[in-house]
């Protein structure tokens, strides 16, 4: 009996009428790249768009975006990054820094017989696409971060060191991560539970910073509310359920291994303080985001511009918080073809 997996595109093209049979038009591919075996999604012929996620979330963070941005002629990349989905997840923290990560990017590029690309990503994945354009500007066609307009950096203290002076105070998911195991076996043991309640938190729909009410110590399911039963106006039960799949096969420790490299990578990029990057950059965020609301200062798009101060357009979307990708499927569409018909109008080596 063939075994039904996330790969199959015809129980793909059952989540919802949005993709319809487009998603047939997706093919998955897994290849050994810089010494890891990652897999990714391809769909669409033209101008190359990677989209790379952040934490918890999987290649099919991006799932309608995949079809709406090939139908419009990019050939689109969404790799499963490293410790996440079907993706290699290793298990040494030094194996999720900067090199590593920017590694993987540039060693998909080659793989796919690529030059350049434009770079777009989300949470954790924006920051892996401004750490490529710093490093590696010469394969990066254009960046489009989405929420995050820069990595949070304080050049006095480490990262971690900051977050567990925060987590002394009260319940902060990032000090929670911090030290394995209990993070990693918590979540492990109740994948839908953390899913369902953590997809709801970082929405629009919810206040994350209402967790700072807890203690610390406190578990992060425990911290939570209870979200609504789905399905929810930008979510299905099967739509969850594929991240629910992943997650129960690989459990959480890659994710988390994101998390506690921050001062590896804090280390890494102190040489780039004050650099800056002619990469063109444009930005999509939303009103209710929880990482602009608290965890990127005071002026969070002047902090992308004084890395990349050819920072095109910043567009914001009312009402959506950090799931933007989903709960505001058209109009992160709109906004990145308005943004990669930019991109092509201007980029001299596209349009000659």
């Amino acid at each position: 009996m063939r075994r039904i997996t996330l790969t199959d595109n015809r129980l793909l093209a059952g989540i919802s009428g949005r993709e319809g049979l487009s998603a047939m038009e997706w093919t998955h591919h897994h290849a050994t790249i810089n010494g890891i075996r990652m897999h990714y999604v391809e769909q669409g012929a033209g101008m190359p768009v990677v989209l790379c996620h952040g934490f918890p979330h999987l290649w099919f963070s991006w799932h309608r975006q995949i079809s709406a941005l090939a139908q419009a002629g990019y050939r689109v990349i969404a790799p499963d990054m490293r410790g996440m989905g079907q993706t290699d997840a290793p298990l040494p923290l030094q194996a999720y820094d900067i090199d590593h990560i920017t590694a993987d990017l540039v060693g998909l590029l080659a793989h796919i017989g690529e030059p350049r690309a434009v770079f777009a990503g989300l949470d954790f994945g924006a920051f892996a696409v401004y750490d490529l354009a710093l490093r590696h500007p010469k394969r990066v066609i254009a960046v489009i971060g989405l929420e995050n307009p820069a990595a949070p950096h304080n050049p006095d203290e480490p990262p971690l060191t900051e977050y567990r002076r925060m987590g002394e105070q009260h319940f902060l998911h990032i000090e929670y991560f911090r030290e394995p195991p209990r993070a990693d076996r918590e979540l492990a043991a109740q994948p839908r539970r953390f899913l369902h309640k953590v997809f709801h938190t970082l929405s629009g729909a919810c206040n994350y910073f209402d967790m700072f009410r807890h203690p610390p110590g406190t578990s992060y399911i425990d911290a939570m509310e209870e979200p609504p039963a789905l399905p929810w106006p930008w979510l299905s039960e099967l739509e969850l359920e594929f991240f629910v799949a992943e997650y129960s096969r690989t459990g959480f420790t890659g994710g988390l291994n994101w998390y506690r490299a921050f001062d590896l990578k804090w280390a890494q990029r102190k040489p780039f303080e004050g650099v800056q990057s002619a990469v063109p950059a444009y930005f999509l965020g939303s009103e209710h985001d929880v990482d602009l609301e608290g965890f990127h200062g005071e002026d969070p798009i002047g902090q992308m511009r004084a890395i990349f101060p050819q920072l095109r357009a910043v567009r914001m979307i009312p009402g959506a918080g950090h799931m933007v990708q989903l709960e505001a499927s058209d109009a992160v569409n709109e906004i990145l073809l308005d943004y990669l018909a930019d991109i092509v109008s201007q980029d001299t080596q596209l349009s000659s």
